[in-house]
């Protein structure tokens, strides 16, 4: 028979209801009566309850009165490259009054005063964007083949990287880089692979928005000026492969948070007169009665009207403990009924629900905290147009104004343009990034994108969640003790023998700690004794295991039993008492434990500077114990997700650039909006890791400081190499201006310079520390 456990105690309200239906919950922990006050409420509330959200989650609206919405759905709108040519092309166009973004589902809405969208379409298609009208404030349709390489994509670019490589081979093999074959060759994979980035370029040179694509065009074009095919060919085909793999992130990222909705079934059990018919949640009214059996999950928020059982509330709070629920408890949409059948009152509909309110703020968080321009883009919209406006006017003033010869300056303009061909920059910067996360990968540490790998330098503040993350996240005997001379052997095998037949964590967790080898002994006459525990007898002995209230309905809570349980409960531990029917045996204390490395990692964060600070759904006194043993200094306790996400930007006002690590559906708002994003790989769910920029793929906490101090390394080198590609182009623009510098030592500047910026960003891929 099934009954009822309890986690560590949570702070009850002060109300009368929670102090009744307290005494009704079993295996409660500590559990001491004292005068004129009743420990019901502390063992039974959850914390689920405290810390319930009052009103929904308050999205961002667009404050535009009068105006109306417009939505479309642009398939290739991937990055803030695209994002940043669309904004340049319709935000001084007459009528439109706001822009909003939302590239995890590339969808733009375009808030205008206009009688017609012929305009703002018109330009969209002018500028290479697919933009496909959706319904104001819908969804957008996801097409399930999107983000997918088609097979003539993969041909073109396998092509493009053979050709490439044979245009390198060739050169070197005759030391000719504009011999006709090397030029074919070249032309081939530079027409198969850099096609689409050239076509970018072009739009992006029309549009007057010198980003990346126009960068590399022009780096390209500069190669091919200077006849350096090889190289050319070479750094369009790399580049497109870069693009590829950062849009098959973006698009796993998109099906995580399509499948998280999932969590929540389809169907629900609804009350129809006498009958219980299956119905479509998404027809599921507001007040209906939905009944929800053992094993199930809950398809809709709600209160529990009839029924008493252990939920599982993981997904949604993060809790280390099923939570016992009963009449007038809150439940919510995803979470998994483990043991009594539960009949609730709907109190939201699907779309309302606090799993659907996660999803949407994933979505929109992730709009908002979408990737920074790279370095070499913002760069290029400074550094190309004055480069280009340069060289004209070393061409022309000097004849125009000095009567100089024309071809002697246009010689000199050469040169300038040659020497800021951005090659060096556009490499380098890449060439370190990927160094950078190759030397992650190899420490088990994967990175979703080159800006996180930047971005780790400046991390001031981490919060980390608990559950799962500090802790293995599953209950596991910690304490053990025995009186009048037992041993613990015999304490836990007595113990494990009654719960031998329950399957609910904390019955696992003391019978995974029985003796090694020894046999459980046969139970007959078990019973379970609501809310305060089992009884069975072994051996014609009759023994109890429960709580406190327990004990004192036997008589059997003597002021040393009080002192023990009263010392684990200070500790935050759920304990339970073995007793026979005229002495207490022994007590049982179960927690979650710490991972084995957690508390030096955070001794080594802090030791780098770095503030940790906890966010856990769970009780405060299980907070603090964990904090304690780990060394985190700050604590943040009984958090549902959007109070999660309120502290990640309470902390960014207060830090600047802060992470988050977590493993489970509750930490992926706040994952979403940190500047980074930690999940434990193996560990955590599959949308947490989606959602996170770095997944610690074994679950070792100590990955953490190493990726910070990688990616302070990284900083330095990147520093390095900016600084040197910058200045030797400045030395030779000197040159050229004096007449000192000829286009041979211009392209022996711009190759040596490339030479040297690769092999310093390589230095990442050895192997050391900060």
């Amino acid at each position: 028979m099934p009954h009822d456990h309890h986690h560590a105690p949570t702070p009850a309200p002060s109300n009368d209801h929670a102090h009744d239906h307290g005494h009704d919950h079993g295996h409660d922990h500590g559990e001491q009566p004292s005068p004129g006050h009743s420990h019901g409420g502390c063992c039974s509330h959850s914390h689920a309850e405290v810390a319930a959200p009052a009103a929904p989650f308050e999205l961002p609206s667009t404050p535009l009165a009068g105006a109306h919405t417009a939505r479309y759905r642009i398939a290739n709108m991937d990055c803030p490259v695209e994002e940043r040519l669309i904004r340049n092309k319709l935000s001084g166009m007459d009528g439109v009054v706001g822009l909003d973004f939302k590239l995890m589902n590339r969808v733009l809405d375009v808030h205008h005063t206009l009688p017609s969208l012929a305009t703002v379409e018109a330009a969209l298609h002018g500028i290479g964007m697919q933009a496909v009208p959706v319904e104001a404030g819908a969804a957008a349709v996801r097409d399930p083949d999107e983000g997918k390489l088609s097979g003539m994509r993969k041909g073109l670019l396998l092509v493009s990287g053979v050709a490439a490589a044979a245009a390198e081979v060739l050169a070197w093999t005759t030391h000719q880089d504009n011999s006709p074959p090397v030029i074919a060759v070249a032309l081939l994979s530079i027409a198969t692979g850099g096609w689409p980035t050239l076509k970018k370029g072009w739009i992006a040179l029309k549009s007057f928005t010198l980003n990346i694509n126009f960068l590399m065009s022009l780096a390209v074009t500069g190669a091919v000026v200077i006849g350096q095919w090889p190289e050319a060919a070479m750094v369009i085909f790399l580049f497109a492969i870069a693009e590829l793999i950062e849009g098959m992130s973006l698009n796993r990222a998109r099906n995580a948070v399509h499948s998280l909705m999932q969590l929540a079934p389809d169907v629900a059990l609804v009350q129809s007169g006498n009958d219980w018919l299956s119905k479509p949640v998404a027809q599921v009214a507001v007040g209906s009665l939905v009944r929800v059996k053992p094993g199930e999950r809950i398809a809709l928020d709600g209160v529990v009207n009839n029924g008493e059982s252990s939920v599982n509330q993981a997904p949604i709070t993060g809790e280390s403990m099923p939570v016992d629920k009963v009449a007038g408890d809150l439940v919510y949409a995803g979470t998994i009924n483990e043991l009594g059948v539960l009949d609730i009152t709907v109190t939201a509909n699907s779309g309302n629900s606090t799993l659907a309110k996660i999803v949407r703020v994933i979505e929109e968080t992730q709009g908002k905290q979408a990737p920074t321009q790279r370095f070499v883009d913002q760069f290029a919209r400074y550094y190309t147009p004055v480069v280009v406006l340069c060289a004209i006017l070393v061409a022309l003033l000097p004849t125009l104004l000095l009567g100089q010869p024309l071809m002697d300056w246009v010689y000199k303009a050469l040169v300038m343009l040659v020497i800021a061909c951005p090659c060096a920059l556009v490499i380098s910067t890449p060439v370190t990034v990927v160094s950078g996360l190759t030397a992650a990968a190899r420490r088990g540490i994967l990175v979703k994108g080159g800006q996180f790998l930047e971005t780790g330098h400046q991390i001031k503040a981490i919060a980390v969640d608990k559950t799962g993350t500090l802790t293995i996240g599953k209950p596991a005997v910690t304490d053990v003790v025995a009186f009048d001379g037992r041993s613990r052997d015999e304490i836990v095998l007595l113990a494990a023998s009654l719960e031998a037949n329950s399957a609910h964590p904390l019955a696992a967790a003391i019978v995974k700690a029985g003796p090694p080898g020894s046999q459980l002994q046969p139970v007959t006459q078990f019973s379970a004794l609501h809310g305060r525990g089992v009884q069975g007898t072994l051996d014609g002995q009759l023994y109890y295991l429960g709580n406190a209230r327990l004990m004192q309905e036997l008589t059997l809570l003597t002021p040393a039993l009080q002192a023990v349980l009263a010392r684990l409960e200070q500790q935050a531990y759920t304990a339970m008492v073995l007793a026979s029917s005229t002495e207490a045996l022994g007590v049982i204390a179960v927690a979650d434990v710490l991972r084995p490395t957690a508390a030096a990692a955070i001794a080594r964060l802090s030791a780098m500077g770095v503030t940790t600070v906890m966010l856990t759904g769970d009780n405060a006194l299980t907070a603090q114990r964990i904090a304690g043993e780990v060394g985190v200094t700050m604590v943040k306790a009984e958090l549902l997700p959007e109070n999660k996400l309120d502290e990640i930007v309470a902390l960014q006002r207060q830090f600047g650039v802060v992470a988050m690590l977590g493993d489970g559906v509750n930490d992926a708002p706040a994952l979403a909006q940190a500047q980074v994003g930690f999940a434990m790989g193996a560990a955590g769910s599959d949308t947490a890791i989606e959602t996170a920029d770095v997944a610690l793929m074994d679950d070792e906490l100590g990955k953490l400081p190493e990726f910070i101090s990688l990616s302070r390394r990284t900083r330095r080198i990147l520093v390095q190499n900016i600084s040197f590609a910058i200045g030797i182009k400045l030395v030779f623009f000197g040159l050229a201006l004096s007449g000192l510098a000829t286009l041979w030592m211009a392209v022996f500047a711009d190759v040596g310079a490339s030479l040297l910026v690769v092999a310093n960003g390589l230095r990442l891929l050895r192997t050391a520390k900060d």
